[in-house]
Protein backbone atom coordinates (compact mmCIF):
# COMPACT_ATOMS: atom_id res chain seq x y z
CA UNK A 1 0.00 0.00 0.00
CA UNK A 2 1.53 3.32 -1.07
CA UNK A 3 1.96 6.20 1.34
CA UNK A 4 2.70 8.74 -1.35
CA UNK A 5 1.13 12.10 -0.71
CA UNK A 6 -2.00 12.44 -2.86
CA UNK A 7 -1.94 15.29 -5.36
CA UNK A 8 -4.89 17.00 -3.70
CA UNK A 9 -3.56 16.84 -0.13
CA UNK A 10 -3.02 20.04 1.81
CA UNK A 11 0.55 21.32 1.77
CA UNK A 12 2.08 22.41 5.07
CA UNK A 13 1.58 26.06 4.14
CA UNK A 14 -2.13 25.31 3.64
CA UNK A 15 -2.29 23.67 7.07
CA UNK A 16 -0.64 26.75 8.60
CA UNK A 17 -3.24 28.93 6.90
CA UNK A 18 -6.05 26.77 8.33
CA UNK A 19 -4.31 27.09 11.70
CA UNK A 20 -4.68 30.86 11.35
CA UNK A 21 -8.41 30.30 10.81
CA UNK A 22 -8.55 28.28 14.03
CA UNK A 23 -6.59 31.05 15.78
CA UNK A 24 -9.20 33.54 14.54
CA UNK A 25 -11.98 31.40 15.98
CA UNK A 26 -10.11 31.16 19.30
CA UNK A 27 -9.67 34.94 19.35
CA UNK A 28 -13.43 35.47 19.11
CA UNK A 29 -14.20 32.75 21.65
CA UNK A 30 -11.77 33.92 24.35
CA UNK A 31 -13.44 37.31 24.72
CA UNK A 32 -16.82 35.77 25.45
CA UNK A 33 -15.65 32.93 27.70
CA UNK A 34 -12.90 34.74 29.61
CA UNK A 35 -12.97 38.55 29.39
CA UNK A 36 -16.73 38.91 29.75
CA UNK A 37 -16.67 36.43 32.63
CA UNK A 38 -14.29 38.70 34.56
CA UNK A 39 -16.23 41.89 33.70
CA UNK A 40 -19.51 40.44 34.93
CA UNK A 41 -18.04 39.18 38.21
CA UNK A 42 -15.65 42.05 39.04
CA UNK A 43 -16.81 45.25 37.36
CA UNK A 44 -20.55 44.46 37.54
CA UNK A 45 -20.33 42.56 40.86
CA UNK A 46 -22.64 39.83 39.60
CA UNK A 47 -22.75 36.31 41.00
CA UNK A 48 -20.23 33.98 39.36
CA UNK A 49 -23.09 31.74 38.33
CA UNK A 50 -24.31 34.36 35.83
CA UNK A 51 -21.38 34.04 33.40
CA UNK A 52 -21.20 30.37 34.35
CA UNK A 53 -24.72 29.81 33.06
CA UNK A 54 -23.98 31.74 29.87
CA UNK A 55 -20.77 29.84 29.11
CA UNK A 56 -22.53 26.54 29.81
CA UNK A 57 -25.30 27.64 27.43
CA UNK A 58 -22.80 28.30 24.65
CA UNK A 59 -21.49 24.76 25.10
CA UNK A 60 -24.98 23.28 25.24
CA UNK A 61 -26.02 24.92 21.99
CA UNK A 62 -23.18 23.12 20.25
CA UNK A 63 -25.24 19.96 20.34
CA UNK A 64 -26.33 21.32 16.94
CA UNK A 65 -22.86 20.67 15.46
CA UNK A 66 -24.07 17.59 13.49
CA UNK A 67 -26.61 19.84 11.75
CA UNK A 68 -23.93 22.27 10.57
CA UNK A 69 -21.60 19.44 9.60
CA UNK A 70 -24.36 17.88 7.52
CA UNK A 71 -24.99 21.25 5.88
CA UNK A 72 -21.39 21.56 4.74
CA UNK A 73 -21.47 17.93 3.54
CA UNK A 74 -24.62 18.50 1.51
CA UNK A 75 -23.45 21.79 0.05
CA UNK A 76 -20.10 20.39 -0.97
CA UNK A 77 -18.22 23.47 0.33
CA UNK A 78 -16.82 24.16 3.80
CA UNK A 79 -15.57 27.75 3.40
CA UNK A 80 -18.97 29.52 3.61
CA UNK A 81 -19.80 27.62 6.80
CA UNK A 82 -16.44 28.49 8.36
CA UNK A 83 -16.63 32.20 7.55
CA UNK A 84 -20.33 32.38 8.34
CA UNK A 85 -19.72 30.73 11.70
CA UNK A 86 -16.90 33.12 12.61
CA UNK A 87 -19.03 36.09 11.58
CA UNK A 88 -21.96 34.83 13.68
CA UNK A 89 -19.72 34.19 16.70
CA UNK A 90 -18.23 37.67 16.32
CA UNK A 91 -21.67 39.23 16.12
CA UNK A 92 -22.69 37.35 19.23
CA UNK A 93 -19.54 38.46 21.06
CA UNK A 94 -20.17 42.13 20.27
CA UNK A 95 -23.79 41.71 21.33
CA UNK A 96 -22.73 39.98 24.56
CA UNK A 97 -20.37 42.87 25.35
CA UNK A 98 -23.22 45.33 24.82
CA UNK A 99 -25.53 43.14 26.91
CA UNK A 100 -23.05 43.13 29.80
CA UNK A 101 -22.99 46.93 29.72
CA UNK A 102 -26.80 46.97 29.75
CA UNK A 103 -26.86 44.71 32.83
CA UNK A 104 -25.51 47.59 34.93
CA UNK A 105 -28.76 49.53 34.45
CA UNK A 106 -31.30 46.87 33.47
CA UNK A 107 -30.21 43.40 34.51
CA UNK A 108 -33.26 41.52 33.19
CA UNK A 109 -33.04 42.99 29.70
CA UNK A 110 -29.26 42.68 29.62
CA UNK A 111 -29.43 39.04 30.69
CA UNK A 112 -32.08 38.26 28.06
CA UNK A 113 -29.89 39.76 25.35
CA UNK A 114 -26.84 37.93 26.68
CA UNK A 115 -28.68 34.61 26.43
CA UNK A 116 -29.47 35.27 22.76
CA UNK A 117 -25.90 36.39 22.08
CA UNK A 118 -24.29 33.36 23.75
CA UNK A 119 -26.59 31.12 21.70
CA UNK A 120 -25.26 32.88 18.58
CA UNK A 121 -21.69 32.40 19.82
CA UNK A 122 -22.27 28.69 20.38
CA UNK A 123 -23.85 28.19 16.96
CA UNK A 124 -21.10 30.19 15.25
CA UNK A 125 -18.26 28.31 16.95
CA UNK A 126 -19.99 24.99 16.23
CA UNK A 127 -20.55 25.74 12.54
CA UNK A 128 -17.06 27.13 11.92
CA UNK A 129 -15.13 24.61 14.02
CA UNK A 130 -16.94 21.57 12.63
CA UNK A 131 -16.50 22.60 9.00
CA UNK A 132 -12.85 23.54 9.51
CA UNK A 133 -12.03 20.14 10.99
CA UNK A 134 -13.95 18.43 8.20
CA UNK A 135 -11.89 20.35 5.63
CA UNK A 136 -8.69 19.27 7.36
CA UNK A 137 -9.82 15.65 7.71
CA UNK A 138 -10.79 15.42 4.05
CA UNK A 139 -7.59 16.82 2.62
CA UNK A 140 -4.73 16.06 5.02
CA UNK A 141 -2.43 13.17 4.09
CA UNK A 142 -2.36 10.42 6.72
CA UNK A 143 1.28 10.85 7.85
CA UNK A 144 0.66 14.56 8.43
CA UNK A 145 -2.44 14.27 10.61
CA UNK A 146 -0.68 14.25 13.99
CA UNK A 147 1.45 17.24 13.03
CA UNK A 148 -1.53 19.06 11.52
CA UNK A 149 -3.68 18.52 14.61
CA UNK A 150 -0.87 19.76 16.85
CA UNK A 151 -0.13 22.80 14.71
CA UNK A 152 -3.76 23.87 14.37
CA UNK A 153 -4.47 23.51 18.09
CA UNK A 154 -1.30 25.29 19.18
CA UNK A 155 -2.15 28.13 16.82
CA UNK A 156 -5.61 28.35 18.37
CA UNK A 157 -4.06 28.58 21.84
CA UNK A 158 -1.64 31.23 20.56
CA UNK A 159 -4.55 33.18 19.06
CA UNK A 160 -6.39 33.10 22.36
CA UNK A 161 -3.31 34.16 24.31
CA UNK A 162 -2.36 37.01 21.97
CA UNK A 163 -5.94 38.27 21.86
CA UNK A 164 -6.17 38.26 25.66
CA UNK A 165 -2.92 40.23 25.95
CA UNK A 166 -3.83 42.77 23.25
CA UNK A 167 -7.43 43.19 24.37
CA UNK A 168 -6.27 43.57 27.96
CA UNK A 169 -4.02 46.47 26.95
CA UNK A 170 -6.76 48.16 24.92
CA UNK A 171 -9.42 47.78 27.61
CA UNK A 172 -7.66 50.04 30.12
CA UNK A 173 -8.98 52.39 31.34
CA UNK A 174 -12.09 50.23 31.34
CA UNK A 175 -15.48 51.51 30.23
CA UNK A 176 -18.43 49.50 28.89
CA UNK A 177 -18.27 51.32 25.55
CA UNK A 178 -14.56 50.52 25.23
CA UNK A 179 -15.36 46.83 25.84
CA UNK A 180 -17.87 46.87 22.98
CA UNK A 181 -15.42 48.68 20.69
CA UNK A 182 -12.52 46.32 21.44
CA UNK A 183 -14.75 43.28 20.96
CA UNK A 184 -15.94 44.62 17.60
CA UNK A 185 -12.36 45.30 16.44
CA UNK A 186 -11.22 41.81 17.42
CA UNK A 187 -14.23 40.19 15.74
CA UNK A 188 -13.75 42.10 12.48
CA UNK A 189 -10.00 41.43 12.47
CA UNK A 190 -10.61 37.70 13.13
CA UNK A 191 -13.09 37.45 10.26
CA UNK A 192 -10.71 39.29 7.90
CA UNK A 193 -7.77 37.04 8.86
CA UNK A 194 -9.89 33.92 8.40
CA UNK A 195 -11.10 35.10 4.99
CA UNK A 196 -7.58 35.84 3.77
CA UNK A 197 -6.28 32.53 5.13
CA UNK A 198 -9.01 30.49 3.43
CA UNK A 199 -8.84 32.32 0.10
CA UNK A 200 -8.29 29.90 -2.75
CA UNK A 201 -7.65 26.74 -0.73
CA UNK A 202 -10.94 24.97 -1.24
CA UNK A 203 -11.40 26.15 -4.82
CA UNK A 204 -7.96 24.75 -5.71
CA UNK A 205 -8.83 21.41 -4.13
CA UNK A 206 -12.16 21.30 -5.97
CA UNK A 207 -10.45 21.95 -9.31
CA UNK A 208 -8.22 18.92 -8.83
CA UNK A 209 -9.15 16.29 -11.46
CA UNK A 210 -8.79 13.52 -8.86
CA UNK A 211 -11.93 14.67 -7.06
CA UNK A 212 -15.20 12.95 -7.82
CA UNK A 213 -17.42 15.66 -9.37
CA UNK A 214 -20.66 13.98 -8.42
CA UNK A 215 -19.87 13.85 -4.71
CA UNK A 216 -21.27 17.21 -3.74
CA UNK A 217 -24.42 16.66 -5.78
CA UNK A 218 -25.59 13.69 -3.72
CA UNK A 219 -28.24 14.93 -1.29
CA UNK A 220 -29.59 13.11 1.76
CA UNK A 221 -31.65 14.32 4.67
CA UNK A 222 -30.12 15.25 8.01
CA UNK A 223 -31.85 12.29 9.65
CA UNK A 224 -30.49 9.83 7.08
CA UNK A 225 -27.00 11.26 7.50
CA UNK A 226 -27.19 11.06 11.31
CA UNK A 227 -28.52 7.48 11.23
CA UNK A 228 -25.74 6.55 8.81
CA UNK A 229 -23.06 8.02 11.12
CA UNK A 230 -24.45 6.33 14.24
CA UNK A 231 -24.74 3.00 12.41
CA UNK A 232 -20.99 3.15 11.77
CA UNK A 233 -19.57 1.15 14.69
CA UNK A 234 -16.25 3.01 14.72
CA UNK A 235 -17.95 6.42 14.63
CA UNK A 236 -20.28 5.36 17.45
CA UNK A 237 -17.43 4.08 19.62
CA UNK A 238 -15.42 7.21 18.98
CA UNK A 239 -18.38 9.38 20.03
CA UNK A 240 -18.55 7.51 23.33
CA UNK A 241 -14.78 7.83 23.74
CA UNK A 242 -14.85 11.59 23.11
CA UNK A 243 -17.62 12.11 25.65
CA UNK A 244 -15.97 10.02 28.40
CA UNK A 245 -12.46 11.39 27.90
CA UNK A 246 -13.53 15.03 27.68
CA UNK A 247 -15.79 14.63 30.70
CA UNK A 248 -12.79 13.38 32.68
CA UNK A 249 -10.56 16.05 31.14
CA UNK A 250 -12.81 18.97 32.08
CA UNK A 251 -14.02 17.81 35.50
CA UNK A 252 -10.85 19.02 37.23
CA UNK A 253 -10.88 22.49 35.63
CA UNK A 254 -12.71 24.23 38.48
CA UNK A 255 -11.46 22.16 41.42
CA UNK A 256 -7.68 21.89 40.99
CA UNK A 257 -6.82 25.38 42.23
CA UNK A 258 -9.24 25.24 45.20
CA UNK A 259 -7.78 21.83 46.09
CA UNK A 260 -4.24 23.21 46.05
CA UNK A 261 -5.35 26.12 48.23
CA UNK A 262 -7.35 24.11 50.76
CA UNK A 263 -5.14 21.03 51.09
CA UNK A 264 -1.67 22.39 50.24
CA UNK A 265 -2.25 25.90 51.68
CA UNK A 266 -1.12 27.55 48.44
CA UNK A 267 -1.71 31.27 47.89
CA UNK A 268 -3.82 32.53 44.96
CA UNK A 269 -0.62 33.44 43.13
CA UNK A 270 0.83 29.99 43.69
CA UNK A 271 -2.29 28.20 42.46
CA UNK A 272 -2.40 30.43 39.37
CA UNK A 273 1.21 29.46 38.67
CA UNK A 274 0.22 25.82 39.17
CA UNK A 275 -2.42 26.15 36.46
CA UNK A 276 0.22 27.66 34.20
CA UNK A 277 2.47 24.67 34.85
CA UNK A 278 -0.38 22.36 33.90
CA UNK A 279 -0.92 24.30 30.67
CA UNK A 280 2.80 24.01 29.98
CA UNK A 281 2.51 20.26 30.37
CA UNK A 282 -0.39 20.19 27.90
CA UNK A 283 1.72 22.16 25.41
CA UNK A 284 4.68 19.77 25.77
CA UNK A 285 2.45 16.70 25.41
CA UNK A 286 0.88 18.08 22.24
CA UNK A 287 4.26 18.98 20.83
CA UNK A 288 5.61 15.47 21.47
CA UNK A 289 2.70 13.82 19.66
CA UNK A 290 2.99 16.27 16.79
CA UNK A 291 6.68 15.56 16.28
CA UNK A 292 6.63 11.80 16.82
CA UNK A 293 3.29 11.32 15.10
CA UNK A 294 4.52 13.05 11.95
CA UNK A 295 7.79 11.14 11.87
CA UNK A 296 6.27 7.73 12.65
CA UNK A 297 2.94 8.16 10.87
CA UNK A 298 4.22 6.93 7.51
CA UNK A 299 5.66 3.66 8.84
CA UNK A 300 3.38 3.12 11.85
CA UNK A 301 -0.16 4.15 10.87
CA UNK A 302 -1.52 3.02 14.26
CA UNK A 303 0.67 5.45 16.22
CA UNK A 304 -2.20 7.87 16.92
CA UNK A 305 -4.24 5.13 18.57
CA UNK A 306 -1.22 4.18 20.70
CA UNK A 307 -0.80 7.79 21.82
CA UNK A 308 -4.52 8.15 22.51
CA UNK A 309 -4.74 5.05 24.70
CA UNK A 310 -1.42 5.74 26.44
CA UNK A 311 -2.38 9.36 27.11
CA UNK A 312 -5.67 8.31 28.70
CA UNK A 313 -3.97 5.71 30.92
CA UNK A 314 -1.25 8.17 31.93
CA UNK A 315 -3.92 10.79 32.72
CA UNK A 316 -5.70 8.24 34.94
CA UNK A 317 -2.46 7.47 36.79
CA UNK A 318 -1.71 11.18 37.29
CA UNK A 319 -5.22 11.79 38.64
CA UNK A 320 -5.01 8.79 40.97
CA UNK A 321 -1.71 10.12 42.32
CA UNK A 322 -3.30 13.53 42.73
CA UNK A 323 -6.03 11.92 44.81
CA UNK A 324 -3.39 10.14 46.90
CA UNK A 325 -1.56 13.43 47.45
CA UNK A 326 -4.19 14.49 49.97
CA UNK A 327 -2.74 11.97 52.43
CA UNK A 328 0.69 13.64 52.59
CA UNK A 329 0.44 17.23 51.37
CA UNK A 330 3.61 18.29 53.15
CA UNK A 331 5.86 15.93 51.20
CA UNK A 332 4.01 15.44 47.92
CA UNK A 333 5.61 16.83 44.69
CA UNK A 334 2.38 18.52 43.63
CA UNK A 335 3.97 20.64 40.90
CA UNK A 336 5.48 17.59 39.19
CA UNK A 337 2.20 15.72 39.57
CA UNK A 338 0.21 18.53 37.95
CA UNK A 339 2.73 18.88 35.12
CA UNK A 340 2.46 15.12 34.48
CA UNK A 341 -1.33 15.45 34.37
CA UNK A 342 -1.11 18.27 31.84
CA UNK A 343 1.45 16.40 29.74
CA UNK A 344 -0.72 13.27 29.66
CA UNK A 345 -3.79 15.34 28.78
CA UNK A 346 -1.90 16.96 25.92
CA UNK A 347 -0.78 13.60 24.55
CA UNK A 348 -4.25 12.08 24.51
CA UNK A 349 -6.03 15.24 23.33
CA UNK A 350 -4.00 15.94 20.20
CA UNK A 351 -3.76 12.23 19.35
CA UNK A 352 -7.55 12.00 19.65
CA UNK A 353 -7.93 14.97 17.29
CA UNK A 354 -5.63 13.29 14.76
CA UNK A 355 -7.61 10.05 15.13
CA UNK A 356 -10.81 12.02 14.63
CA UNK A 357 -9.45 13.36 11.35
CA UNK A 358 -8.42 9.87 10.24
CA UNK A 359 -11.81 8.32 11.00
CA UNK A 360 -13.69 11.19 9.36
CA UNK A 361 -11.47 11.00 6.29
CA UNK A 362 -12.20 7.28 6.04
CA UNK A 363 -15.94 7.83 5.95
CA UNK A 364 -16.27 8.27 2.19
CA UNK A 365 -13.29 6.30 0.93
CA UNK A 366 -15.28 4.50 -1.74
CA UNK A 367 -16.34 7.56 -3.73
CA UNK A 368 -19.64 8.06 -1.95
CA UNK A 369 -21.19 11.33 -0.76
CA UNK A 370 -19.25 13.48 1.72
CA UNK A 371 -19.69 12.33 5.33
CA UNK A 372 -16.86 14.02 7.18
CA UNK A 373 -18.91 17.02 8.35
CA UNK A 374 -21.59 14.91 10.02
CA UNK A 375 -19.02 12.83 11.89
CA UNK A 376 -17.05 15.88 12.96
CA UNK A 377 -20.31 17.43 14.10
CA UNK A 378 -21.28 14.34 16.08
CA UNK A 379 -17.91 14.21 17.84
CA UNK A 380 -17.85 17.96 18.35
CA UNK A 381 -21.28 17.82 19.98
CA UNK A 382 -20.11 15.04 22.32
CA UNK A 383 -17.06 17.13 23.25
CA UNK A 384 -19.08 20.31 23.87
CA UNK A 385 -21.65 18.53 26.02
CA UNK A 386 -18.87 16.86 28.04
CA UNK A 387 -17.11 20.19 28.55
CA UNK A 388 -20.34 21.84 29.61
CA UNK A 389 -21.11 19.09 32.11
CA UNK A 390 -17.58 18.32 33.30
CA UNK A 391 -16.62 21.45 35.20
CA UNK A 392 -20.09 21.81 36.69
CA UNK A 393 -20.28 18.13 37.67
CA UNK A 394 -16.85 18.27 39.32
CA UNK A 395 -17.88 21.12 41.60
CA UNK A 396 -21.24 19.53 42.43
CA UNK A 397 -19.67 16.20 43.41
CA UNK A 398 -17.10 17.99 45.59
CA UNK A 399 -19.80 19.99 47.36
CA UNK A 400 -21.91 16.89 47.99
CA UNK A 401 -18.91 14.84 49.13
CA UNK A 402 -17.77 17.58 51.52
CA UNK A 403 -21.07 17.28 53.36
CA UNK A 404 -20.15 13.75 54.47
CA UNK A 405 -16.36 13.55 54.03
CA UNK A 406 -13.32 15.56 55.00
CA UNK A 407 -12.12 18.15 52.50
CA UNK A 408 -9.14 16.03 51.43
CA UNK A 409 -11.29 12.95 50.93
CA UNK A 410 -13.94 14.85 48.96
CA UNK A 411 -11.45 16.13 46.41
CA UNK A 412 -9.66 12.78 46.27
CA UNK A 413 -12.98 11.11 45.46
CA UNK A 414 -13.52 13.36 42.42
CA UNK A 415 -9.97 12.79 41.18
CA UNK A 416 -10.47 9.03 41.48
CA UNK A 417 -13.76 9.21 39.57
CA UNK A 418 -11.98 11.12 36.81
CA UNK A 419 -9.22 8.50 36.75
CA UNK A 420 -11.84 5.78 36.35
CA UNK A 421 -13.46 7.65 33.45
CA UNK A 422 -10.09 7.94 31.71
CA UNK A 423 -9.51 4.19 32.08
CA UNK A 424 -12.92 3.42 30.59
CA UNK A 425 -12.18 5.87 27.77
CA UNK A 426 -8.85 4.11 27.14
CA UNK A 427 -10.65 0.77 26.86
CA UNK A 428 -13.15 2.23 24.38
CA UNK A 429 -10.33 3.80 22.34
CA UNK A 430 -8.46 0.49 22.28
CA UNK A 431 -11.51 -1.20 20.74
CA UNK A 432 -11.71 1.30 17.88
CA UNK A 433 -10.35 0.00 14.57
CA UNK A 434 -8.29 2.80 13.08
CA UNK A 435 -7.69 3.12 9.32
CA UNK A 436 -4.29 1.83 8.32
CA UNK A 437 -3.58 4.67 5.90
CA UNK A 438 -5.61 7.28 4.12
CA UNK A 439 -6.09 9.13 0.92
CA UNK A 440 -7.57 12.48 2.00
CA UNK A 441 -10.05 12.61 -0.85
CA UNK A 442 -11.53 9.77 -2.81
CA UNK A 443 -11.21 9.48 -6.55
CA UNK A 444 -13.64 8.27 -9.17
CA UNK A 445 -11.36 5.29 -9.80
CA UNK A 446 -9.80 4.32 -6.49
CA UNK A 447 -6.24 3.13 -6.75
CA UNK A 448 -4.69 0.40 -4.57
CA UNK A 449 -3.44 2.91 -2.01
CA UNK A 450 -6.91 4.19 -1.16
CA UNK A 451 -7.71 3.73 2.51
CA UNK A 452 -8.76 0.26 3.54
CA UNK A 453 -9.93 -0.67 7.01
CA UNK A 454 -7.38 -2.26 9.27
CA UNK A 455 -7.92 -5.89 10.08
Amino acid sequence: MSDAKPANALAWIDIVRLGLVQASLGAVAVLSTSTLNRVMVVELALAAMVPGILVTLHYGVQITRPLWGHGSDAGGRRTPWILGGIALAGLGSVGAAAASALMATNFALGMALAVVDFILIGIGIGAAGTSLLALLATNTAAPRRAGAATLVWLMMIAGMALTSIAAGAWLDPFTPSRLVLVTAIVSIAALALAGLSLAGIESRLRRNPQLAPEQAAVKVSFRESLVDAWADGQARRFTIFVFLSMLAFSAQDLILEPYAGLVFAMTPGETTTLSGIQSGGVFMGMLLVGLLGSSLGRTRPGVLKIFTVTGCIASAVALALLGASSQSPGAWPLTANVFALGFSNGVFAVAAIGSMMALAGAANRHGERPREGMRMGLWGAAQAIAFGLGGFAGTIVVDIARSVLAVEEAYALVFMIEAGLFLIAAAVAFAIVMPSSARPRVTTNPSPDVLQPAE
